[in-house]
């Protein structure tokens, strides 16, 4: 169960660092316009707010494979709870969708770490 947990929260960090590389650095490109349903005047209007959150999604993948790596459960549980919250806060104040790709994961791997950690 363990693994598994690992697995889930690595998967999570990955997601993070994929966000980061949208919002950072594909933003004002075709693929964020598509992503995000802007126009290229949107995007480029919205850039510099978005690189910041490309940082924070960094931030978030760093402190998750720095958990998994020292074996901290309560520090992984600080970080899922952070995407979590994210998560939710994006889906009510951005797009709903958020809600499952990035909450929705992060719920699970907090749920196998609880898990993993009653063992």
């Amino acid at each position: 169960m363990k693994f598994l947990a690992a697995l889930a929260v690595i998967i999570v960090a990955l997601l993070h660092f994929g966000f980061l590389a949208l919002e950072m650095f594909y933003w004002d490109h075709p693929i964020g316009q598509k992503i995000f349903s802007m126009t290229p005047e949107q995007s480029f209007e919205t850039a510099a707010l978005a690189a910041n959150q490309g940082l924070y999604n960094g931030f978030l993948a760093a402190g998750l494979l720095w958990s998994v790596i020292t074996r901290k459960t309560d520090v992984v549980i600080f970080f899922l709870l952070c995407a979590v919250v994210a998560g939710i806060f994006g889906a009510v104040t951005a797009k709903p969708t958020i809600l499952l790709i990035q909450a929705a994961p992060a719920a699970l791997a907090l749920l196998l770490t609880a898990l993993a950690g009653r063992r």
